[in-house]
């Protein structure tokens, strides 16, 4: 069975080199990827073909989750209390028990850490997580890998903090649950995408590029398919205004795509055996239980990853899967198959111009970085010399020997104190540019940060938006950089 239909024809145009492409357009390289092998490519749609308007979803998700937690009876005044965007970025950690927030490094090192607006101290972060490996799986503790799952970081961490100020101990638990429970009741009753669906340009930003990058994909004969977790009526109105009317070779967004799944429910779609269903396009509902086939301009719902292969005849590495949830998307297709994988971090493109923007502190901090270490060997050395020296008794040339080494010791911490403290300046100012309380998404210390790690190891390919893919060759051989250890540095 055939699931593609020619598409039009476009020319790829000459070869373009990384240089000529804007950063923050690019595709970065995790794992090699030579795009000539790919047959078969498909799309995640909120958040990867869909992007949202930021600022405006989470001021949506918040209303609506203050009034269902008022409803749960929360005092009413929690409605007007201010909840800032930038108190939550991907790849937090809430600690349920404690009523915390906390940021860790690819090693499980927390860095950060917030009980409501209040930084812990060393003393607190050592006492609760450096006595003992954090397991993430443990119920303790809850993960914050998606755009979506921001608002309820924020809403928690405001939360906590107002009712601490008040006096009014609460089970922080219970609270954590209670705004992971009303957001979600927002999703199961519509009420949240049905207000999107009503005013789909004040949510969702229009990408000029998308259709053509689509289309440019088709035409170098890929099969693209959609495998979405939204349900049918929400992603036919995106999708609608994201695609119907854009490129006249393409009478309605469904023709861009061989297979349409929505109600895809992933994670589960690579790890469960969910059948496939038959939607009627019209109304929604089920027309055929279990269909045989996988049919271009049909729609389906459910499913799972071994009936999509064998339906649709595809598999293996050859087919490239892009989303932009690191769990429900990138890992567990990662470990489900061979599926090669690219996601997509809208955060992308705002990290990338502040790095263009801090590149002569961020090359400063390098520089520090290397003199520290200098320093510090140095000292080192000079305090082993001393101690030599006073192992020889007391005479006049050891005697000024010994006062020779201090005073060079002493000079020595002097320097580094300076430097140190430079440093310390320097990492706060260039943090607080990317997040005055979270730092860099990548990044924790001079670590890549969990959310940067898992990036790294799952991820073949990321880039910030679907569209950048139009920069590049379909035949583009995407070479990762050669990886070196520290010794190779």
């Amino acid at each position: 069975m055939s699931l593609s239909e020619p598409a039009p024809e476009l020319a790829v145009g000459g070869p373009r080199g990384e240089i000529d492409i804007p950063r923050q357009k690019r595709v970065f390289v995790n794992r090699s990827l030579r795009m000539a092998d790919v047959q078969t490519i498909g799309f995640d749609m909120d958040y990867t073909l869909a992007i949202y308007h930021q600022a405006e979803l989470e001021q949506l998700s918040i209303k609506l989750t203050l009034e269902k937690l008022v409803q749960r009876g929360y005092p009413a005044e929690v409605r007007d209390l201010d909840y800032r965007p930038e108190w939550a970025i991907r790849g937090l950690v809430v600690d349920r028990p404690n009523g915390n927030i906390l940021k860790m490094d690819r090693y499980g090192h927390v860095g950060r850490v917030f009980h409501g607006r209040r930084s812990l101290t060393r003393e607190e972060r050592t006492e609760l997580y450096r006595k003992e490996r954090i397991r993430l799986r443990a119920p303790r503790f809850e993960w914050i890998d998606t755009l979506f799952a921001l608002p309820e970081a924020v809403m928690y961490l405001r939360l906590v903090d107002h009712f601490d100020a008040v006096g009014e101990r609460r089970d922080y638990s219970v609270l954590w649950q209670d705004v992971r429970d009303s957001i979600d009741e927002a999703h199961r009753d519509d009420s949240l995408k049905s207000i999107i669906r009503a005013d789909l340009g004040r949510f969702i930003v229009v990408d000029p590029d998308l259709p053509a990058a689509l289309h440019r994909l088709r035409s170098a004969g890929r099969r693209l398919f959609l495998l979405t977790n939204s349900l049918w009526d929400y992603t036919d109105a995106v999708m609608r205004f994201m695609l119907d009317g854009k490129l006249p070779a393409y009478t309605s967004w469904r023709s861009y795509f061989d297979i349409i799944i929505v109600g895809g429910q992933k994670p589960g779609f690579f790890t469960e055996g969910s059948p496939f269903v038959e939607l009627d396009e019209e109304t929604g509902n089920p027309i055929s239980a279990r269909p045989t086939g996988l049919h271009r301009g049909h729609i389906y719902a459910g499913g799972n990853i071994t009936e999509l292969e064998r339906m649709a005849g595809v598999g293996g590495d050859r087919v490239l899967y892009i989303g932009d949830h690191i769990y429900g998307d990138i890992l567990r297709a990662k470990k489900s198959s061979v599926w090669r994988t690219c996601m997509v971090i809208q955060e992308l493109e705002q990290e990338l111009a502040l790095s263009e923007r801090f590149a002569d502190r961020i090359r400063q901090q390098d520089e520090l970085d290397r003199k520290r270490r200098n320093l510090e060997a140095e000292i080192d050395y000079q305090q082993l010399v001393l101690k030599t020296l006073q192992k020889n008794g007391e005479n006049g040339p050891v005697d000024r020997a010994k006062r020779q080494a201090k005073r060079i010791l002493d000079e020595l911490r002097a320097t580094l104190r300076e430097v140190n403290a430079t440093a310390d300046r320097l990492d706060a100012e260039v943090d607080s540019a990317y997040n005055a309380w979270w730092g860099p998404l990548f990044k924790e210390g001079n670590e890549n940060s969990r959310f940067g790690e898992q990036v790294e190891d799952y991820a073949c390919l990321y880039t910030s938006r679907v569209s950048n893919f139009l920069h590049y060759s379909p035949l583009r051989y995407f070479r990762s950089p050669r990886a070196k250890m520290p010794h190779e540095l």
